[in-house]
């Protein structure tokens, strides 16, 4: 059986589900054809395996191709989400499976786990909405990019443009994180405003009182 320059192999027999070790199969290309010109898909989650050269990105992490790839219903129990999560979160773009099993099963890498528990933490302790953890998550691809590319250019105009670029992007977050902030004082001084509210009621009664209004100041 031949497999497609982007396919993976099956699971060797006898060889167990969990943590199994994938082999994934990529063809050798041009070094051309890996530049983020002509093939930004490569950036696009950080996991596409080469064995051609590649003049102007790090070399790939050995392990890549090595670790273990956990089908989805491994992940969920690993991140504490439902299957029907991972796969809505694929849906919108937050996310991307490592690689598929010959049976299309999707399969995940330790990055896909860490991009996971990232996700869940910005949205049920930060209270992100998806939009604004996907466009954190576009911001930190692209600060990869960049970096890679700076690294690899000596065109002055070129590293600028990636540097003001960086500017950009980190005074969005900026404005973001800030926005988060203000919600989340308002929402603390309403609270406060409440507590006040009860306490000067406790207060009535524990002094033999009818509890008395008392106005909250107007929000």
């Amino acid at each position: 059986m031949t497999h497609g320059p982007f396919e993976e192999r099956g699971r060797p027999r006898g060889a167990s589900r969990r943590g199994a070790a994938k082999e994934v199969i990529v063809a050798r290309k041009p070094a051309e054809d890996y530049s983020c010109a002509t093939n930004p898909n490569v950036y696009a989650n950080g996991k596409v395996v080469y064995n051609g050269p590649v003049s102007h990105l790090d070399p790939p992490d050995p392990e890549a191709v090595t670790a273990p790839l956990l089908r989805i219903q491994e992940v969920a129990e690993e991140t504490g989400l439902t299957p029907r999560t991972i796969r809505y979160y694929e849906e919108v773009g937050l996310l991307a499976p490592a690689a598929r099993s010959g049976g299309a099963y999707r399969l995940y890498d330790p990055e896909d786990l860490d991009r996971l528990r990232f996700i869940r933490g910005l949205r049920d302790d930060a209270g992100f909405s998806l939009s604004e953890i996907r466009q954190l998550l576009e911001d930190d691809q692209a600060r990869a990019r960049n970096r890679a590319r700076f690294r690899a250019s000596q065109d002055t105009a070129e590293r600028r443009a990636l540097v003001v670029d960086a500017l950009d992007r980190a005074d969005r977050q900026v404005a973001t994180l800030q926005g988060k902030v203000a919600r989340l004082e308002l929402m603390l001084a309403e609270v406060a405003s409440r507590r006040a509210h009860l306490a000067g009621h406790l207060e009535d009664l524990d002094a033999g009182r009818e509890p008395a209004h008392h106005p909250r100041p107007a929000g």
